[in-house]
């Protein structure tokens, strides 16, 4: 398996007001798949991606990326490690209000050695066209391809995602979730989302459910339901 994660646990807090955030997750992942955290505010989701990220530290357990250990890693290569492997998309767009789009997605493929095309991502995520405006003269929308763009340019193995359609209207959720489809199909890239939408699980191919930080189910979708025909 591409990604594997063993026996994680996270709390926060010290004595009485320690809260167990996850108790002893175990996910195996293959490379290029598309898997969706699912759960109530509070089941560990976001925690759990924040580790997977390097954001955060477990308080025990593995995670195993590409044959690469994150247990033993001090800042300098957990920095080289979420260089080399990752891209994060948030809910909140985080661009940089005084670049441009194309300069937004270039600060992205400045930290690769890979990256991909940057017009061709441009092309790719409909932004050609608003290449010059700064983030103040986009839409919403606009503004997430913006962050998706400069995800992705770095060609990461793994794609990151909390909640990115969570701030937008409903077409243009169905908008950004065909865009990371895309994403996925086309580059290859390994996708974890954390979301809040159920019927967003149909697009993957890995759907697991946390309550309370540990894993309730996992469930294989054998068939994948395109962005397109999801409705909500």
């Amino acid at each position: 398996m591409f990604l594997e994660i063993n026996g994680l646990y996270k709390s926060f807090g010290q004595g009485d007001s320690r809260v167990e955030v996850l108790k002893g997750i175990d996910l195996s992942l293959a490379k290029g798949s598309f898997c969706v955290l699912l759960g109530p505010s509070g089941s560990g989701k976001s925690t759990l991606l924040n580790i997977i990220g390097g954001i955060d530290s477990a308080d025990a357990g593995e995670i195993v990326i590409d044959g690469e250990s994150m247990s033993h890693m001090n800042e300098r290569q957990l920095t080289m490690y979420r260089r080399k492997h990752l891209g994060y998309i948030f809910q909140m767009y985080n661009l940089i209000p005084n670049l441009t789009v194309r300069e937004n997605i270039e600060v992205g493929a400045y930290l690769s050695d890979k990256a991909l095309d940057v017009d061709e991502l441009l092309k790719l995520l409909g932004l050609w066209e608003h290449r010059g405006k700064v983030p103040s003269q986009l839409s919403g929308g606009q503004q997430q391809r913006t962050a998706i763009g400069r995800a992705v340019v770095k060609n990461p193995d793994i794609l990151l995602c909390d909640e990115p359609t969570g701030a937008l209207d409903y077409k243009t959720s169905k908008e950004i979730l065909k865009l990371i489809e895309q994403v996925n199909r086309t580059y290859g890239n390994t996708v974890i989302m954390v979301t809040h939408n159920d019927a967003i699980k149909y697009m993957a191919d890995t759907v697991v459910r946390l309550r309370d930080g540990q894993i309730r189910d996992t469930v294989v979708n054998t068939s994948r339901v395109s962005a397109d025909a999801l409705e909500w």
